[in-house]
């Protein structure tokens, strides 16, 4: 068996699943934008600082027979971002958003498949928002469609999210995922209706995915892996000192945000939040009004945020509707224990009380009686943050790529 991996930016669960077909030998070609290898022109240039960018898409050079990259769109997306040339990035209707830039990847694969087919091709694998033509070729070719659904399904998200319009519409312009369009919903439908199986990465994802009103193959959840655990957490006494609560994510209602700054009124001669992400949008005066109040840093590099997670005691992470959330994984990576809602993987890699905990979404109420709990046994810091670094220890990406590679093994693709 052989698999196209398509996904036109690449992630962290994407390069592992890559990793975990290659050690299987099941990877027949990965499909990307940009791929640069150790050696060439624009992996000498990724050096300057403000070329970085480009360093985030450099590949193990194992991994160049194997891929195939095509990089105009893609690269226009990253060009017109830096010179703030809105216009070209518009959703969905800007020439170089990041819509045009999966639909061109879409098409692309698509063309290419009827050789790959000659060559050996059994199935592909393709994302949301990046696997209509790909698989409706595959269809016609009799190849598998395995489909990877990163988020929650688009109905559920409505439904869930529409309460907020209504208990925080001054909340509501920060909600910026309900712009998408009626055609691009419906994209959306029809690449599940043509999936022969569906992967997602937590329990919440699947259960969404009983909105959907037509029939549905097998659905697999296999919950992403934990950074490597390097560094130790010095955890300092609480005395004479404030709680540091962190939370970082973009900045929106969808994260849950309102609730933690509720959660935190009345208690900030207790505890000191810090807030790490970019706004929504620009102009929301209640989050304006709100990050005033708190330390905000707008970015942080990848390095920068792991060690910002070690400098804190608790990780809250309150969204209200997540696919998974890595910064979970992330913060117990780092020994800090994670208070998330019950609308992420939390509930696939938490246990609540012990390594963590896990509240009901949209409840401020639920994160306060949290920080109420650690204020009062102030020691369940380090005893469940060392559970959390012990649980991150036990599943690094390296199990994810292997559970991957031996679930993709186990499909019988004809």
């Amino acid at each position: 068996m052989k698999i196209i991996i398509s996904h036109p930016t690449l992630n962290a669960n994407s390069k592992n699943l890559v990793i975990g077909l290659l050690k299987s030998k099941l990877l027949f070609k990965l499909f990307t934008t940009i791929a640069i290898f150790p050696g060439q022109l624009l992996f000498k240039l990724g050096s300057n600082p403000k070329l970085k960018d480009l360093k985030r898409r450099s590949l193990d050079k194992t991994w160049q027979p194997y891929t195939q990259s095509k990089s105009f769109f893609e690269f226009g997306r990253l060009l017109a971002s830096k010179l703030h040339l809105e216009y070209f990035v518009k959703h969905e209707k800007g020439f170089f958003c990041v819509d045009k830039v999966y639909q061109n990847h879409d098409k692309w694969v698509a063309n290419s498949l009827t050789q790959a087919k000659k060559e050996g091709l059994s199935g592909v694998y393709a994302y949301e928002d990046g696997a209509l033509a790909t698989f409706t070729k595959a269809k016609q070719l009799g190849l598998y469609c395995i489909y990877d659904l990163p988020i929650g399904y688009w109905k559920s998200a409505r439904s869930l999210m529409q309460k907020e319009f209504d208990v925080n519409p001054e909340w509501s312009s920060t909600l910026t995922g309900f712009n998408d369009s009626s055609d691009k919903l419906n994209i959306k439908d029809q690449e599940l209706a043509l999936a022969d199986v569906i992967f997602v990465a937590s329990s919440f994802t699947k259960k969404t995915l009983a909105e959907y009103s037509g029939n549905l193959p097998e659905i697999k959840v296999i919950p992403y892996g934990f950074p490597e655990v390097k560094q130790k957490k010095e955890y300092q006494s609480l005395a004479n000192r404030k709680l540091k609560v962190l939370f970082i994510g973009g900045l929106s209602q969808r994260k849950g945000l309102s609730y933690l700054f509720d959660a935190v009124e009345g208690i900030q001669n207790q505890v000191e939040l810090t807030i790490v992400g970019h706004k929504a949008v620009a102009n929301c005066d209640v989050l304006n009004l709100s990050l005033e109040k708190h330390k905000w840093i707008p970015s942080l590099s990848h390095d920068q945020v792991l060690a910002c997670m070690r400098e804190h005691d608790v990780f809250v992470f309150p969204s209200l509707f997540e696919g998974f959330g890595l910064v979970i994984t992330e913060a117990m990576s780092q020994g800090v224990p994670v208070i998330t809602t019950d609308r992420t993987a939390g509930p696939d890699i938490i246990k609540s009380g012990e390594d963590g905990w896990i509240v009901e979404a949209g409840s401020s109420v639920a994160i306060k009686e949290v920080f109420t709990k650690i204020l009062e046994t102030p020691e369940i810091i380090e005893q469940f943050g060392l559970a959390a670094r012990q649980k991150a220890q036990t599943r690094p990406w390296s199990v994810y790529g292997q559970e991957m590679a031996d679930a993709l093994s186990s499909l019988k693709i004809l």
